[in-house]
């Protein structure tokens, strides 16, 4: 392994000299600092960055913490995170927490004791008190959800509004019975997607009973499968279903597809997010589409900013993206009854 020490040999200076240029130390020339780094990177040196940190100073490492790096919308984040972040000379670790709480906390204590540079989080639904003391100790923004314990920076979506839209395109097609399928709602935003779904009923005049709804963990693809059977086997099943997560619209789809069941034709659909397949899938799913690279974008330059500054979580920021309503195929007016509104 090449060594500072070889280096300095090789340029004739001293172990000290090569040290500080690698460090872009002020006090040596930007000259000698040239030299440095282009006889380094001939010998393939390697930076110790344990010594490093050993010493007090923070990585470049950013870390990516996420319930399921199996939901499109994570993976792509991660994608577009480490892009922007790789411009900035950063590096983007992902931890997983399968949205258990005393998992993401082992996960931060780790990014914690490596001085991690930063860290974006997806939070649990109830983050451990520790893993609050530890995010007060590291430059931090909530990503898509947002836990009042863990400070006031946080980028969404307007999942309120995504979910209101949704529904009200179906209840202007004429659907009556429109069943809602989501996450938790001990989840913020299974809360405000379940509230969208609810608003645009009662805006509509609907009776209560018109909306069905199913909460779920986010990530089942099979409690997506197994309650649009349930649903569609009831005496009274509804004619339209819209969807709050990926997951559970992977799962839905998938078991329409199976049950060869005609949409929109015996049921209009929704779903969530915008997979490459959606726009394919049967005659094209209408659906919620998310903005991931804007988002991710926006989070990249926020925490970089931030990183430069050398300033503290204190300030509040908040960003809401709006989703999209992409329509499709997949829905349009309950059979014998046409629409009499403007989707």
């Amino acid at each position: 392994m090449v060594t500072t020490k070889d280096i300095a040999e090789r340029l004739g200076v001293s172990v000290s000299t090569v040290g500080r240029a690698l460090a872009d130390d002020a006090r040596i020339s930007e000259e000698t600092k040239f030299r440095v780094r282009q006889v380094a990177s001939e010998m393939g040196y390697v930076g110790n960055r344990a010594a490093r940190m050993m010493r007090g100073a923070s990585s470049n490492v950013v870390a990516l913490v996420i319930p399921d790096i199996r939901n499109s919308f994570y993976s792509t984040i991660a994608h577009e995170l480490s892009k922007n972040l790789e411009a900035e000379g950063y590096q983007l670790m992902l931890s997983e927490t399968d949205d258990d709480r005393m998992v993401e906390l082992r996960h931060l204590r780790e990014l914690s004791a490596t001085l991690v540079a930063g860290v974006i989080i997806v939070p649990t639904a109830r983050p451990h008190q520790e893993s609050v003391k530890l995010l007060r100790t590291l430059p931090h923004l909530q990503l898509l959800r947002r836990h009042p314990s863990l400070g006031s920076q946080w980028f969404g979506v307007d999942d309120h509004e995504a979910l209101r839209q949704a529904t009200a395109h179906l209840v202007a097609l004429g659907h009556t019975r429109v069943a809602y399928l989501g996450g938790p709602e001990e989840l913020p935003t299974g809360a405000e997607r379940l509230r969208g779904f609810r608003t645009a009923l009662r805006d509509a005049g609907l009776p209560a009973d018109a909306g069905h709804t199913e909460l779920s963990p986010p990530s089942s693809v099979d409690h997506g499968r197994q309650t649009v059977r349930r649903l569609l086997g009831e005496p009274s099943p509804p004619t339209a279903l819209v969807l709050g997560s990926v997951r559970l619209t992977l799962g839905v789809l998938d078991e329409l597809a199976q049950q060869d069941v005609k949409v929109p034709g015996d049921l209009s659909v929704v779903g969530f997010g915008d997979e490459p397949g959606f726009s394919w899938w049967g005659p094209g799913l209408t659906t919620i589409g998310m903005p991931i690279q804007e988002m991710a974008t926006g989070c990249a330059l926020w925490l970089m900013r931030r990183l430069k500054n050398g300033a503290g979580n204190d300030g509040p920021y908040t960003s809401v993206s709006p989703g999209t309503l992409i329509v499709r195929g997949s829905t349009a007016c309950p059979a014998g009854k046409p629409s009499s509104r403007t989707a």
